[in-house]
């Protein structure tokens, strides 16, 4: 008995047509292992760190593959790791949480607590901040407020540094600042510098407008000097120090003057103007707010517009650092009751919403 064989050109085509896809399929594989390669040895200088859940996506991919498959691809860790991590999550799976005798956990909130005590007062030890704690009704043991301090990376008390902002917040009541700013202002000599000089009271954010120039010289220092110490002046007003910045605009004249007032001059580092941050948040926020949406026509038009700042951040703007209030409220702030008004100054680029009285 003779078997015929049929010819089939339907069958033939289709494993012509999978023996191509799986060849293309094991280059895209080729291609991709090596990349990762070259990726891990460009860009990973140290042992990998992976996450809880990345190990388990891993192992659970490898299983499938099996031990041969695995030592021909896998990359980013061996065979017997992918295969460890396989047993753990079976392990995972039956082990249960056993029930946890002795003193319980304190809340997130009095960690939180004990945290923000220690990072405000920095002599405070961990009895201190356990009496600390106390008041505020809850009871931890000195030894549990050690435990969170080390957590959050907090040193104890005599290896804990006193910070620059904590240190300014405890003098700011004696502490000014006065800096210079520049504006392009257009005039019939052309477009023209114009110097700003202005003082800022640390503690209490007031602004001091000393003076506004195309040529601030040692006549117009001397004039400020003068201006910042008369009596009806408020920007220096119980200050012992003034932060300055080292321009060369602030003559020997200028500081002379100052220190015969009991006012001492205190110049900041070189190239650092994070020192004198008060001053230079206050120049950010007149120019963005203010100047920086404005044309100027000569000083008088910059004047005006300086001053009507200097009035808005008084009396009309909420400062995040002195808790959203305003450093001069008017009797029409506050009010609960009454219709909304708007007061527009500068053609509608300062605004301020009240209630009418």
């Amino acid at each position: 008995m003779t078997t015929k064989l049929i010819f089939n050109p339907a069958a033939v085509l289709l494993a012509l047509l999978a023996g191509w896809m799986q060849r293309g399929q094991q280059r895209l594989i080729d291609y991709l292992i090596e990349e990762n390669r070259v990726f891990k040895a460009r860009h990973v200088k140290r042992r990998l760190r992976f996450t809880y859940a990345e190990p388990a996506r891993i192992a659970r991919a490898g299983k499938a593959l099996g031990r041969k498959l695995l030592s021909r691809y896998a990359t980013i860790a061996t065979p017997d790791t992918i295969l460890r991590w396989h047993r753990q999550i079976l392990a995972a799976k039956w082990t249960f949480q056993r029930k946890r005798t002795g003193r319980p956990e304190i809340t997130e909130e009095i960690q939180r607590q004990i945290v923000k005590m220690a990072r405000a007062n920095p002599g405070w030890g961990y009895d201190r901040l356990q009496g600390a704690v106390a008041n505020l009704g809850h009871r931890v043991a000195a030894s549990t407020v050690a435990a969170v301090l080390a957590r959050n990376g907090i040193p104890p008390a005599p290896r804990r540094r006193t910070t620059w902002a904590h240190s300014i917040k405890s003098h700011k009541a004696m502490l000014a600042a006065a800096d210079f700013f520049t504006v392009e202002a257009w005039t019939l000599r052309g477009l023209r510098t114009i110097y700003v000089l202005f003082a800022i009271r640390l503690a209490t954010r007031k602004i001091e407008i000393v003076g506004i120039t195309d040529s601030p010289k040692g006549d117009l220092m001397k004039q400020a000097a003068r201006n910042l110490t008369d009596p009806d002046a408020e920007a220096l007003r119980g200050a012992t120090h003034m932060i300055i910045d080292r321009d060369k605009k602030h003559t020997d004249e200028f500081t002379s003057l100052l220190r015969a007032e009991g006012i001492k001059c205190v110049p900041i580092p070189a190239k650092a103007p994070d020192c004198s941050a008060f001053a230079e948040r206050w120049v950010l926020s007149v120019k963005s707010e203010c100047l920086n949406k404005m044309v100027f026509f000569g000083a008088n038009s910059l004047r005006r517009a300086i001053n009507e700042f200097v009035d808005h951040s008084h009396g009309e703007r909420n400062h995040q650092r002195l808790g959203k209030e305003l450093i001069e409220p008017a009797v029409d702030a506050g009010p609960a009751a009454g219709e909304v008004q708007r007061r527009d100054r500068l053609g509608g680029v300062l605004r301020y919403d009240y209630r009418a009285a």
